[in-house]
């Protein structure tokens, strides 16, 4: 068979058995959506939301008044702003929304994480949360009370905040996690971020994670609703200070202990910008693409041959039939319709997420720049990885 008809034969297979698991995994996963009450479930005396920030001048005065906005009326709610000692004006930032804010109903703080124990090895935003999860309570017990853990880049909507802790509450779930909707605004983002979904929403399926007897345990980072007392019992973010990839750490740890992990779909309520930049990205795919297989060689390499097959192989084999037709070879009928069959499958994929989760298909014909750039960042990652050369985020070194 002729290698631009195996190329696009391959494609077009694996792109439609993705379509296919996309649709039974994500399309049918369980979601949630607003609440149609802001009643105060009685599980819950306490809510604690904390908000870790290292250098967020573009994001924390957004993400504060997002989370203002989303908050139920008269409801006992905590806001942390723990300011790991950033470099910009992220801490007079908040201080400043703080002011403003003109919600009586609050109890609103920002705080300085201060300087890391000696001797010891905390990464990332483990340190600025462990200080805001052990700052003491204004009531309740630990059983009822809840910590809610957000990124700086996150964008609540109104009702998420009843809906999280009724559900939560209603399933006796001792962490609740939302899959958020990610938004892109820079071309990096929009060639790699939708690849990446995808790759997220397959490798750790949402099922599988709500199952006590799987193994499977995912949670984003960027929304962790915690029942307090689990929350201890797994020794918090002290307990993985040394984790780069921190929150899927922390689900392993609750499934570990034989509590209750909740992964939802929470793509109508919470939206997620992770990166602004193509350096912003490179970075933090860099950071995080080796751990999150594991440090497993062959899961690293394994995932850069079936992002190339499946994102970058129809568009190679489309520009080879192209050579081979300027170059005035024969073009069979057979290989020009898989051929097109493959790039049809690609835009198939990009027009099931915009049906299923409103993501928009634009650069959906750049997804081949993507793949390269994902195969790029892989091998980039495992360097920096495995010997903490360049291993930053925003600067700040990570130890390996």
């Amino acid at each position: 068979m002729p290698l631009i008809l195996c190329l696009a034969s391959a494609s077009s297979a694996c792109l439609l058995l993705l379509l296919l698991a996309l649709e039974l995994q994500l399309g049918r996963a369980p979601r949630l959506g607003a609440s149609g009450s802001q009643e105060r479930p009685s599980g819950c005396s306490w809510l604690r939301i904390l908000v870790p920030a290292y250098n967020e001048h573009d994001n924390i005065t957004d993400c504060l008044g997002a989370i203002v906005a989303a908050l139920p009326p008269d409801w006992p709610i905590e806001l942390v702003v723990i300011d790991d000692a950033s470099s910009d004006d992220t801490q007079a930032l908040a201080d400043s929304a703080r002011l403003a804010c003109l919600r009586t109903d609050l109890s609103w703080r920002v705080v300085q994480a201060g300087p890391r124990p000696g001797g010891e090895r905390w990464s990332g935003k483990n340190w600025p949360a462990s200080v805001g999860a052990d700052l003491s309570w204004p009531g309740g017990d630990a059983s009822s009370q809840w910590l809610l853990f957000l990124d700086a880049d996150v964008r609540l909507r109104p009702g998420v905040i009843e809906a999280a802790l009724q559900e939560a509450c209603s399933q006796g779930s001792d962490l609740l996690t939302l899959a958020p909707r990610l938004e892109c605004s820079c071309l990096a983002e929009w060639l790699v971020q939708p690849i990446v979904a995808t790759l997220l929403g397959l490798g750790f399926p949402i099922r599988r994670s709500n199952d006590p007897d799987d193994p499977t345990a995912f949670a984003a980072g960027p929304f962790m609703l915690f029942r307090y007392s689990s929350y201890l019992a797994i020794g918090g973010h002290r307990g993985v200070a040394s984790e780069v990839v921190e929150d899927l750490a922390l689900a392993r740890k609750i499934k570990q202990a034989n509590l209750r992990l909740r992964y939802l779909l929470g793509v109508d309520l919470v939206d997620l910008q992770m990166y602004r930049s193509l350096a912003a990205l490179w970075e933090g795919w860099t950071k995080n693409w080796f751990l999150g297989v594991d440090r497993n060689w062959f899961k690293a390499a394994g995932s850069v041959g079936v992002v190339l097959l499946l994102f970058a192989g129809p568009w190679v084999a489309a520009a080879l039939l192209l050579l081979q037709q300027l170059l005035g070879g024969a073009v069979m009928p057979l290989t020009a319709i898989t051929v097109g069959a493959s790039l049809v499958l690609v835009l198939a994929i990009r027009l099931w997420s915009s049906w299923r989760f409103g993501t928009p298909i634009r650069f959906w014909w750049l997804s081949w720049l993507g793949a390269f750039l994902i195969a790029a960042i892989v091998p980039a990652s495992i360097w920096k990885t495995t010997t903490g050369r360049g291993w930053t985020w925003r600067g700040r070194l990570l130890e390996g």
